[in-house]
């Protein structure tokens, strides 16, 4: 009977402990949360092994603290190595297609994020063993890759690289021509009078990379005036050549952080009650009326008894509400205000910024007149509005509904309670 028990309770906390965990990996980075400690540590862990290898790299300094660089880096393999194979125990169960569980395993191996997660401890874990000092050094710089993880401008960068690789290609396939070009013209025209330097298309080719990209070392330069003319013609052009893949890659990254800066705000507007069962186009006329707002640390955005005209959505930082009988940090995506745009009451509590945070204020005036064009809008709101102020107690709060404050403790708890 015990031998029967037994597997029961262990199938019975295997998978809840399989999810918290994996929750705690993957989508638990609320500011204050389990999630961002860890998210925190793991970075810290990446910062420190990467200063101790480039500190390591120098002889004089690496005689004195070899142990300690050694214990770092030992640290270093041991953290990554746990956090490896704990991603690749929680994806089973979690994979956007129904895959068994080794097909969902080898699918997180051979990721790009998998490989990368893999070469940040297992390259300086075979280098621990071999005692081999150079390349515990230069494996010591490949967890700066798993940034790519947890930095959100990293990976746009790589979306927006990838989203115009064609075009990049492109870039890199009129360069190659530009080079054998002004390679071979150099070479027709400067060969004869320096072998040493012209003698060949391969030896040209290396002045015509180092001139286009707009380096000119000086090592190789032409001597012959047509020789500086053609010079001439291709410092112009690598000018082109250069602004061509930057120009590409900016404007790629710019619309890249704009497009995740309107998914962010969608998110945002779609988890207010008031807006859940909009549409489409209505969200999108909301997100037009939206104003960037930034308030510093210790600043005060609204007091306690003023009227309130405005709802807020924090966008980045965190603020303190001082409630009658108790106090709310609200931080990243959620709102408070609500009610203000349903009508002007005062405000039930005061609102303070406890670091620098920027908001999107949403101003009644400009609601009303909206839902004043939208029918559909105005009738949504008319019936979504009478259901929460139907309850008297809600509507006495003011404009710091029990919902957004439900909201925010539940964002904010910790994953272990």
């Amino acid at each position: 009977m015990a031998v029967a028990t037994v597997p029961g309770q262990h199938s019975h906390r295997d998978p809840n402990l399989r999810d918290r965990l994996y929750e705690l990996l993957e989508h638990d980075h609320l500011p204050y949360s389990v999630g961002s400690r860890f998210v925190r540590l793991i970075v810290a862990i990446i910062v420190i092994d990467v200063l101790a290898m480039i500190f390591a790299s120098v002889p004089e300094i690496d005689a004195k603290l070899d142990p300690l660089f050694t214990a770092i880096e030992i640290g270093a393999v041991a953290a990554f190595a746990l956090e490896y194979f704990a991603r690749l125990w929680t994806i089973v169960g979690h994979s956007i297609r129904d895959l068994t569980p080794l097909q969902a395993r080898l699918g997180y191996v051979f990721s790009a994020l998998g490989i990368i997660d893999l070469l940040s401890f297992l390259p300086s874990g075979i280098a621990l063993a071999t005692g081999d000092r150079t390349a515990l050094v230069l494996a010591g710089m490949l967890p700066f890759l798993k940034l790519v993880r947890y930095s959100p401008a990293l990976r746009s960068l790589l979306s927006a690289i990838y989203a115009e690789r064609r075009a990049l290609f492109g870039c890199v396939v009129i360069l190659t021509g530009a080079v054998l070009l002004f390679a071979c013209l150099l070479y027709a025209v400067e060969h004869k009078v320096q072998p040493d330097k012209f003698g060949n298309i391969p030896q040209a080719m290396w002045w015509a990379i180092v001139t286009l990209g707009t380096v000119g070392y000086g090592d190789v330069v032409p001597v012959t005036v047509l020789g500086k003319m053609v010079s001439t013609v291709a410092i112009v052009i690598g000018f082109a050549m250069i602004a061509l893949p930057v120009a590409i890659i900016s404007t790629a990254f710019a619309e890249e952080v704009r497009r995740r800066d309107f998914v962010v705000t969608w998110g945002m507007l779609a988890r207010v009650p008031l807006f859940s069962h909009l549409g489409a186009s209505e969200i999108a006329d909301i997100m037009r009326l939206l104003r960037a707002q930034t308030i510093e640390a210790g600043e005060i955005l609204v007091r306690r008894g003023d009227i309130a005209s405005s709802m807020y959505f924090i966008t980045t930082g965190e603020v303190e509400i001082d409630l009658p009988n108790q106090r709310v940090r609200l931080t990243d995506g959620t709102f408070f205000g609500e009610i203000a745009l349903l009508k002007r009451t005062s405000r039930s509590g005061t609102v303070t910024a406890t670091r620098k945070t920027r908001l999107l204020a949403l101003d009644a005036q400009d609601f009303h007149a909206l839902i004043a064009r939208l029918p559909a809008l105005a009738a949504h709101v008319k019936e979504t509005a009478e259901a929460r102020l139907a309850d008297t107690a809600e509507a006495q709060r003011g404009d710091i509904a029990p919902a957004e404050i439900a909201l925010a403790e539940q964002a904010t708890e910790p994953l272990d309670r």
